[in-house]
């Protein structure tokens, strides 16, 4: 029985060098993000990151326990292969996350969870981000690891596994029963209240620290396990008061949709519409709404001509979730995107819904792969009839990882317009990608990958605009330029303050009165009231959208992060981390408990809507 015991601890105690090793490493790949940690630092991550490290170690105990149970009573040596090949399989598996996880992260900004299998639907695309060296650097270090994972224990547990039977069967089984209840200590993380979850291992006030602390296999797992019950989770305030207080920054809803005081920005209720998603445009580059000089001069000149949003917030980091924020007034969620969920999706309003109900025709057009993060499946459902994407266009049109280029997809653009039939109204959604990792374009202007494909996709707005305003339909055509989400420039900000959320919105086009600085802090979700109020068309089925130029809007932006969220009014501004349950910014302190209570609610709000769908 000793030998049973000897071999169980050997495999428990064994896992937790391997996946401890897996933060040094994380930082020094990351060495950008973690050049100014101490060595403290560094060991401060270790130690607590071996909280989920035992119990990643405790599950992966499991098996080799039901193996030296039934060992018991059925002895023999081939239960020395079987380990062999599950030691084979869970290396396999433990290095395929770590590599993963880790070149994932500087795109994502956040450890591995389930978006990982959305993505997966279009491998292609998802690895268009990743340039080819950092794949096979990736894959590198995932034969390394998992070789090394296989051999330690081959070399020294497999041959610890006894083939004899226990002298004492009945005491055997028991004790390692005991064991087994032992082992689900870890497994559940200790034995306080509170169960395992990535807050455990937060220790410090760099986010990246508390990340490089996480054990992504669990990250993982935990991301799974939360997916379904969405009603249950973030229950910050009983119904009542939840009730209450999601009212009181609701109550401009309440007020006259055709209030007199209600400034108008267009010429006429019935405008063609054309919205441009602009592919990670950060305001942070764009000179019109606070940024850099020199960068977006197109943008800047048409700025002047226009609607001008100089405080306007992406509500999230990622396109599938910008998406539905711009074009359904839908709050983005922290944990998941509900486009994952097309039964869900399909049950939100959207702007060309309403238009559709005018007699408005909509049509989309991407230069990518519409199958992708199951675009296509919610375009339709939308209320989008034509779709037009990568399938569409030529192979020699395709030069970009992603599909067509900037400049080849708004030529396409320009000419359907010029094409259309002028009687009838039309919404047209156009997203770019030039824009996007790998920042590959045909254009050299600017040193930084990045600024230079935000220059192209610039270049291109500038000469379509000037195109179009040639044409008949541009009298009656009004442009929404808006961001998807921002972007991490400059490196230097962190995946969760305000600047990294701060985007561009602009209207121009014939149907705009007259130039406008609108300065009111707003999120891309108000865009649908906003819009569907100027047509002097109805919006209260966009529960979450608010009419900017309404009487009465309260004015407040709101934005979500992996598991977190900001809040942003007059008062200040208010980070919340709900994995640590912790602020991570207060500026200033006076009043961040309310602007982090009205935060809540509004998080609590979107995920009791988003279980009911």
């Amino acid at each position: 029985m000793k030998k049973r015991l000897l071999f169980l601890l050997t495999v428990f105690f064994c896992w937790l060098p391997i996946l401890a090793i897996q933060k040094p490493v994380f930082m020094l790949y990351h060495h950008a993000l973690a050049n100014e940690c101490s060595l403290i630092d560094y060991l401060k991550v270790i130690t607590h990151g071996l909280l989920l490290d035992c119990t990643v170690s405790g599950y992966l105990t499991v098996i080799p326990l039901l193996c030296i149970l039934v060992s018991v009573w059925l002895p023999g040596t081939f239960y020395q292969k079987l380990i062999k090949g599950y030691f084979l399989v869970t290396g396999l598996l433990v290095a395929a996350i770590f590599a993963v996880d880790v070149a994932l992260y500087g795109y994502w900004g956040f450890r591995l969870d389930a978006t990982l299998f959305f993505y997966l639907q279009s491998p292609a695309d998802a690895m268009a981000s990743v340039p080819i060296g950092t794949f096979f650097l990736q894959f590198l270090l995932f034969l390394i690891y998992a070789y090394g994972i296989y051999w330690v224990f081959k070399r020294f547990v497999v041959p610890l596994f006894p083939t004899t039977p226990a002298h004492n069967r009945l005491g055997g089984t028991i004790v390692i029963l005991l064991l087994g209840g032992i082992l689900f200590i870890p497994i559940r993380g200790g034995v306080t209240t509170s169960t395992a979850n990535v807050g455990m291992v937060y220790f410090s006030k760099n986010q990246f620290l508390n990340h490089s602390a996480i054990n992504p296999a669990f990250s993982l797992l935990a991301s799974l396990s939360k997916q379904q019950d969405f009603a249950a989770q973030f229950d910050f305030f009983p119904e009542e008061e939840r009730k209450e207080r999601y009212a009181a920054l609701t109550a401009h809803n309440n007020l006259p949709m055709n209030d007199a005081d209600t400034e108008k920005l267009l010429t006429t209720d019935r405008p063609n519409i054309l919205i441009i998603l602009m592919e990670s445009f950060t305001a942070n580059v764009i000179e019109a709404v606070g940024g850099e000089a020199d960068i977006t001069p197109n943008l800047n000149r048409l700025s002047r001509e226009g609607v001008t949003f100089t405080n306007m917030y992406a509500n999230s980091f990622r396109t599938d979730r910008g998406i539905v924020a711009v074009l359904n007034g839908y709050l983005a969620q922290p944990t998941t995107s509900i486009m994952k969920y097309p039964a869900k999706s399909q049950t939100l309003p959207s702007i060309a819904k309403s238009l559709g109900e005018q007699g408005y025709t909509a049509d989309m057009l991407y230069g990518g792969d519409i199958n992708f993060t199951n675009m296509q499946s919610y375009f339709f459902s939308s209320g989008y009839s034509q779709i037009t994407a990568d399938r569409d266009f030529p192979l020699s049109s395709r030069l970009s990882k992603w599909g067509a280029n900037d400049d080849i997809t708004f030529t396409h653009l320009y000419e359907s317009i010029k094409d259309r039939d002028e009687k009838a109204p039309w919404l047209s959604t156009f997203l770019t990608l030039s824009s996007h990792e790998p920042f590959e374009v045909p254009y050299h202007h600017l040193e930084d990958p990045y600024l230079n494909s935000v220059a192209f996709t610039d270049s291109c707005i500038g000469s379509f605009v000037d195109k179009l305003k040639e044409l008949p339909v541009w009298k009656n055509t009004l442009i929404v330029l808006v961001s998807d989400h921002g972007y991490r420039y400059p490196s230097s900000l962190t995946d969760y303050e305000p600047r990294r959320f701060h985007i561009p919105m602009i209207w121009l086009g014939g149907a705009v009165k007259e130039p406008t600085v609108i300065e009111t802090y707003a999120n891309q979700t108000d865009l649908a009231a906003t819009l569907l109020s100027q047509l002097g068309l109805p919006h209260d089925q966009f529960i979450f959208s608010r009419d900017i130029l309404a009487p009465g809007y309260p004015e407040y932006s709101f934005y979500t992060f992996t598991n977190g969220f900001g809040f942003i009014d007059s008062t200040g501004v208010s980070v919340y981390d709900n994995e640590s349950n912790k602020p991570l910014i207060e500026n200033p302190a006076a009043g961040s408990e309310e602007r982090l209570n009205r935060g809540k609610v509004l998080l609590q709000t979107l995920y009791d809507d988003l279980g009911n769908r």
